[in-house]
């Protein structure tokens, strides 16, 4: 049933997959075992903590023009939980819909407009409860839906439900989707799907159908005329819409734990997420950052970057800044900077720490993400929507980095 509350202010799910995802999560810090050996030793980092005042007064002759250029700093942290509307404190992904926001738990799709939560379940046809992935097709203003039991395409108020047996739907299990004009793509359990909305064709791709090492698809992305795949184990994979053929990335080393040698390539097979801005991919692993620009790669991990933990679940990049989603806080990083966002233990006051090179420098804040484990976000104009594992966090630009601060 449909469930409006004013706000004051698997059955399929393979019993294997609690296994691997346990498997990885440990091999996730392991790699920091090796990272933090004699050879990845590194200079100490010169820290200063500095006030919220001091980073907007740094930044008080900034241009609307010249900040639309500038590593952001976002603050003033509100946080939405059960309490307020939503029916599952557990949000698994949020996507910003014009004047709507989007929030898949796992109870079920929360819709925050004009200050009202309505809620969606089965009952109104939503295909499962627990909302894994979400996107929206600009051109249609139709909105993709990627549960754990199927996909829907929600349109003038209307779920319409795909899955194994009355479409192509590679598998039930829809993880990531991305809406792109005439094609939707769709990241499964079992391969990627692309589906024509102009024809209603579905095409599969798998290990029978593509390149693809690893059919255990993560996410996915799309730039261009070409998407991305994020293959757990298979690394990313690249297809041209043009051409119908496909590029695949690897990390060259081959090595589970250890990165052999920096910006060789794709740092890790185990690939989380893709996004592709400006001309630059960034994909997120349970091992690392990576960045390519269609010439080169870079890595990043924790032990010499601002980055702080290499167990990434997502990334999202808008505007040149790559926005993480770790097991230990929100990340962004502009391929120069990072701006880290973390709760305080024990407090509802937070810290922003910002990282050029060896210098960092800490704000503590009244305010804070309301969980340092992070499954997603969403970004659009000077607001972020962060979906952690206890709660939605929404934040608003406060200031933006610049020399003076660094």
């Amino acid at each position: 049933m449909k469930n409006k509350i004013r706000k004051p202010l698997l059955k399929i799910f393979i019993p294997s997959l609690a296994f691997v995802a346990m498997f990885f999560l440990i091999g996730a810090y392991v790699i920091d075992i090796f990272d933090d050996g004699p050879d990845a030793i590194s200079e100490p980092r010169v820290t200063e903590e500095i006030t919220d005042d001091a980073v907007l007064e740094d930044d008080s002759e900034a241009t609307d023009e010249t900040a639309s250029h500038r590593m952001p700093i976002y603050g003033e942290w509100e946080v939405f939980t059960m309490q307020d509307g939503l029916p599952s404190n557990k949000v698994n992904t949020v996507k910003i819909d014009g004047e709507r926001i989007l929030v898949g738990t796992d109870q079920g799709l929360a819709v925050l407009e004009n200050n009202e939560w309505t809620i969606y379940t089965p009952e109104d046809g939503l295909a499962h409860r627990n909302v894994l992935s979400i996107d929206v097709d600009e051109a249609s203003g139709d909105v993709w839906i990627g549960t754990m039991n199927g996909l829907n395409r929600w349109s003038a108020g209307v779920f319409e439900r795909f899955d194994q047996f009355n479409s192509g739907l590679a598998n039930n299990v829809v993880y990531g989707v991305a809406a792109d004009q005439r094609y939707t793509w769709i990241a499964t359990t079992a391969g990627a799907n692309r589906f024509d909305t102009y024809t209603d064709q579905w095409i599969i791709f798998n290990e029978e159908t593509s390149p693809m090492h690893e059919p255990w698809c993560y996410g996915i992305a799309t730039g261009g005329n070409k998407a991305y795949i994020a293959a757990w184990g298979g690394g990313v994979l690249e297809y041209n819409n043009d051409t119908g053929r496909f590029r695949v990335y690897r990390d060259p080393d081959g090595h589970f734990n250890l990165t052999l040698f920096p910006d060789d390539g794709l740092i890790h097979d185990i690939t989380t997420d893709v996004s592709f801005d400006n001309g630059t991919l960034w994909v997120s692993t349970y091992f690392g950052l990576g960045r390519y620009d269609g010439q080169r790669w870079w890595g990043y991990l924790d032990h010499d970057t601002g980055l702080t933990s290499t167990f990434i679940n997502a990334v999202n990049a808008k505007n040149s800044v790559a926005y993480l989603a770790t097991d230990y806080g929100l990340n962004t990083f502009d391929g120069t900077r990072w701006v880290t966002y973390n709760t305080i233990d024990g407090s509802v006051r937070g810290e922003t720490i910002i990282t050029n090179g060896d210098t960092e420098k800490k704000l503590i804040t009244d305010s804070a993400i309301s969980h340092r484990f992070i499954w997603n976000m969403d970004i659009k104009d000077d607001v972020i929507w962060v979906a952690t594992s206890y709660g939605l966090t929404r934040g608003v630009v406060v200031g933006y980095v610049d020399e003076m601060i660094l």
